[in-house]
């Protein structure tokens, strides 16, 4: 979209009368003005730029709230709670903030947006959700293991998953599966890098002093 220069299309007969030229300058002055705020709202609305009642009203179009209707709890950091809120794991919480979600703040709030808008355009093979989580997470890559029951395992791997992220995950919040099909088990590493494997090496998975462990956590 661009600015039309309304006084540039005056036929050459008028275009040497000043009054004519100044009441047409006049006449389009509002159109121009709209479409200056038409063009201003573009980067506003950009999904990647997006904030606050923005990003709410993306979601809105992508049919994905940011309210919660069942509380995330267990995400922030603690010592002894679980392994996936320890270092590296939990969140830190603010002290003017609950111990559980129930509203999303905007970052992860974005990437569920961008799951739906993924999900809703998903032709829902394996193929495609890989490279669907790719564009989703730059650092963390995924492996699926088909259990051939209509159920799947998934295993991250790459970096350390914050426990928001988890949770969103194993509570089904980012629809990366096909209709039908159930996740059993997320499995999460220890430490960045590859996975610990028997037998194969690979970018994913290596052996002893290569291979992270991981914690396998359910979905719920």
């Amino acid at each position: 979209m661009e600015i039309i220069d309304y006084t540039g299309l005056i036929i050459a007969e008028h275009q040497d009368k000043p009054n004519f030229v100044n009441t047409v300058s006049l006449d389009v002055s509002v159109q121009v003005r709209v479409q200056e705020l038409l063009l201003s709202m573009i980067p506003i609305f950009d999904i990647d730029n997006a904030v606050g009642n923005q990003l709410d009203i993306i979601g809105e179009w992508a049919g994905v709230s940011r309210n919660i209707k069942i509380p995330i709890t267990e995400i922030y950091f603690s010592w002894d709670l679980t392994d996936t809120v320890g270092w590296d794991y939990g969140s830190w919480q603010p002290s003017d903030l609950p111990a559980s979600v129930t509203v999303l703040p905007d970052d992860a709030y974005k990437l569920l947006v961008k799951a739906k808008i993924a999900a809703n355009q998903w032709d829902g093979t394996i193929e495609s959700a890989y490279a669907i989580w790719s564009r989703l997470f730059s650092t963390i890559s995924i492996l699926i293991a088909d259990n051939q029951n209509m159920t799947y395992d998934v295993i991250l791997v790459g970096a350390i998953i914050d426990s928001l992220t988890l949770a969103l995950l194993t509570g089904g919040y980012i629809p990366l599966k096909p209709e039908g099909v159930y996740v059993n088990t997320y499995y999460v590493p220890v430490n960045s890098g590859p996975i610990f494997g028997w037998d194969i090496e690979n970018s994913f998975i290596q052996g002893w002093n290569e291979g992270s462990w991981s914690i396998a956590v359910p979905s719920t």
